[in-house]
């Protein structure tokens, strides 16, 4: 599953942030914010974007670099956001 979200991911920044410029190299562990992809605005969207696409809701304190500054973090996040959303359905 992680796999499947991280593709997703990478589509959705290269679209939205590299304007469908994939020759861009993206590390996993590369900062978004701190390499000039991302800005408040960008994490909104991308907020938007997880929210819609994997089904989760993210809440205003999960807004923070620790969930959302790259792929892997990101795909930790959405990861575990949908595992406690199983959990509670259980």
């Amino acid at each position: 599953m992680a796999d499947i979200i991280e593709t997703a991911l990478r589509s959705f920044i290269t679209e939205n942030f590299l304007f469908g410029d994939d020759s861009r190299a993206i590390a996993g562990s590369d900062s978004l914010i701190q390499n000039d992809l991302m800005d408040s605005t960008g994490i909104l969207e991308l907020v938007a974007f997880l929210e819609d696409h994997f089904g989760i809701s993210v809440a205003d304190e999960d807004i923070m670099p620790e969930n959302l500054d790259s792929i892997d973090r990101i795909t930790a996040y959405v990861t575990r956001r949908q595992e406690e959303q199983v959990s509670r359905v259980a």
